[in-house]
């Protein structure tokens, strides 16, 4: 009778040679592992975070933005009232001449100028062209002159000197200019120093004196003017 060798079996020979492989989960037990690397999960606490930054950065774009849009409408500005009033100081100079126009025109008596000579009404007429012509000329550049006589008193415009009682125009009418004004923009230049009339009716939305308007109370007109 004729032994069969042992022949040792493939299966047992590969788990033999590979002992860590009877023991393998197999990968449905794999994929049954809880992960073990820290942080793996969600994190809600950190989209809050983003959260925040982001409204963050956006509130100090949007103050950014308004702080330039400011910035533009000042330099705008500012720019604007350089061009409207870079001539201010030397337009306040020219007002003395504008002003010996003025005296040199009133100084002719009106007998002399009804005598009608020739030579002085040329000369008269000369000085009234120049006065007018350098009167658009500073209006050109904003400078317009005030004519305030039969107009209420203003004392943002005009300077009382003194009160006049005139039964026949209303009470704080302008009767008399004593200087001519003047105003650049709307800024006063020179306020118009000025007469007005006490003792007539009251005008319109005229409740106090012109006194009582230029400085506030009942006592004698100021000469002062707060603005030059």
């Amino acid at each position: 009778m004729t032994t069969k060798p042992n022949t040792p079996d493939a299966g047992a020979t590969e788990d033999a040679l590979n002992p860590t492989a009877a023991n393998d989960p197999g990968p449905a037990l794999v994929e049954n592992r809880a992960p073990d690397t820290p942080g793996a999960g969600p994190e809600p606490d950190r989209f809050a975070q983003l959260e925040a930054e982001k409204a963050d950065l956006k509130e100090k774009l949007l103050r950014m933005l308004a702080d330039m849009e400011n910035l533009r409408r000042r330099t705008e500005r500012e720019v604007a009232d350089a061009r409207t009033y870079a001539v201010s100081n030397f337009a306040r100079d020219m007002l003395t001449v504008a002003d010996n126009f003025q005296r040199a025109i009133d100084s002719v008596p009106a007998e002399a100028r009804a005598a009608g000579d020739p030579a002085l009404k040329a000369l008269i007429e000369g000085v009234e062209l120049t006065e007018r012509d350098m009167l658009k000329t500073l209006e050109r550049y904003g400078v317009k002159r005030l004519e305030p006589e039969g107009q209420k008193f203003d004392p943002n415009l005009h300077q009382a000197m003194f009160e006049v009682p005139n039964p026949d125009v209303p009470n704080g009418t302008v009767v008399q200019v004593v200087q001519t004004g003047y105003v650049i923009g709307d800024r006063v230049l020179r306020p118009a120093l000025v007469g007005v009339a006490k003792g007539g009716p009251k005008g319109a939305a005229q409740d106090q004196t012109p006194a009582e308007a230029a400085n506030g109370t009942g006592e004698p007109i100021s000469t002062g003017h707060g603005q030059g």
